[in-house]
């Protein structure tokens, strides 16, 4: 299980007048994962999820509360959590000149994968995220689905048991947005513990057992998708968020 409990993130900026403020990204959220369970984290641009998501995958340090893998943190053992951790970012930058192929090869090494387990772990990636026919081309000259599916395939080479996926079909035609979906389903059965970061409403409506709506860095709502629409007298999770922050706000 991966526990989350009253996480907050502080940090400064300067205003107009060059004065220091202090504002919270992350204030005072909690949550549960279960294993094979996919769990949303939506919101806005600007929610503060992907503060949220780095600090889960820590890569940020939170300001206060906790954050447990099973009976593991951070404190104690964070190498042995980083290597169960599969983390992508939203702005991840791969190596152009490599061949998928061959970054593949690089993070299997990077994580201690065996050799003798690397190449059937490449294949069954590959097959898994339909790369078989790009796996040998220059990254360089794959489209923007296909670049995707390697930045997930890079984080997946070492069979983590923790997915930390941040906005992985942003920008994405439908056909590479199934693509993704379809093997996160996949892995869900594999009885992974699963965070997927959207601002698509309707994605994370398909896919998540179990939602948690953050606005302004709070968490404004949480429950199973049905449990969200029902509170709120919505059909969707669309209308849901916009019911709970009380429409449009244009600030």
């Amino acid at each position: 299980m991966l526990e989350v409990c009253d996480l907050k993130k502080k940090f400064v900026k300067y205003n107009e007048k060059h004065q220091k403020e202090e504002f919270y990204a992350n204030n005072g959220i909690s949550f549960k994962a279960k294993e094979g369970e996919i769990i949303g984290i939506l919101g806005p641009n600007g929610a503060g999820k992907t503060t949220l998501l780095r600090m889960i995958a820590g890569i940020l340090e939170p300001t206060s509360g906790t954050i447990s893998f099973g009976k593991l943190d951070y404190h104690h053992n964070e190498i042995e959590i980083k290597k169960s951790i599969a983390y992508l970012s939203g702005n991840t930058k791969l190596y152009n000149t490599l061949s998928p192929y061959e970054l593949l090869k690089m993070c299997g090494n990077i994580y201690g994968v065996p050799k003798d387990k690397l190449e059937s772990r490449i294949k069954e990636i590959s097959k898994k995220l339909n790369m078989d026919s790009f796996l040998y081309n220059r990254i360089e000259n794959l489209s923007t689905g296909q670049t995707q599916r390697v930045n997930i395939a890079r984080c997946l080479v070492h069979d983590p048991k923790y997915y930390i996926l941040d906005e992985a079909t942003s920008g994405l035609d439908i056909i590479s947005s199934q693509i993704i979906l379809d093997f996160i389903k996949e892995e869900k059965k594999h009885g992974k513990i699963i965070l997927y970061s959207t601002h698509y409403m309707e994605e994370a409506e398909n896919i998540c057992d179990y939602v948690i709506m953050i606005n302004k860095g709070v968490l404004i709502k949480e429950g199973t998708p049905t449990a969200i629409k029902k509170d709120t007298k919505t059909t969707n999770l669309r209308d849901a968020f916009f019911c709970l922050i009380g429409g449009v706000s244009y600030e």
